[in-house]
């Protein structure tokens, strides 16, 4: 008999945070949806200040500290990229699937 939770037995998920699960379904896919705007937003802005740095590791004249200030930017974004679709990634679980995002008033 095996009593141990190892990831080799267990190929659950963490579980859904305790606080979206409590919320009613119609505030959860509120929530979703806002959190998936919220997502497609910093991706936008992630994908320009990303295109600003490829532009600037091709121009001679754009300084090392300048370089790695742009790259210092993208990385950061990247974090609270990752930091944000993780919360999504929970709000989605907890409700139980991707809410439909209509076009009219979609950001």
């Amino acid at each position: 008999m095996h009593t141990g939770n190892s990831s080799e037995t267990n190929d659950e998920e963490e579980p859904t945070a305790p606080c979206f699960v409590s919320l009613q379904k119609s505030d959860l896919e509120v929530l979703a949806v806002s959190a998936i705007r919220e997502h497609r937003r910093l991706i936008a802005a992630d994908e320009g200040v990303y295109e600003e740095w490829a532009r600037a590791t091709t121009d001679p004249s754009v300084s090392a500290a300048v370089l790695k200030s742009l790259q210092d930017e993208y990385v950061a974004r990247q974090k609270k990229s990752e930091a944000q679709q993780d919360e999504l990634s929970k709000i989605i679980d907890a409700l139980g699937y991707v809410p439909d995002l209509s076009l009219d008033g979609e950001q």
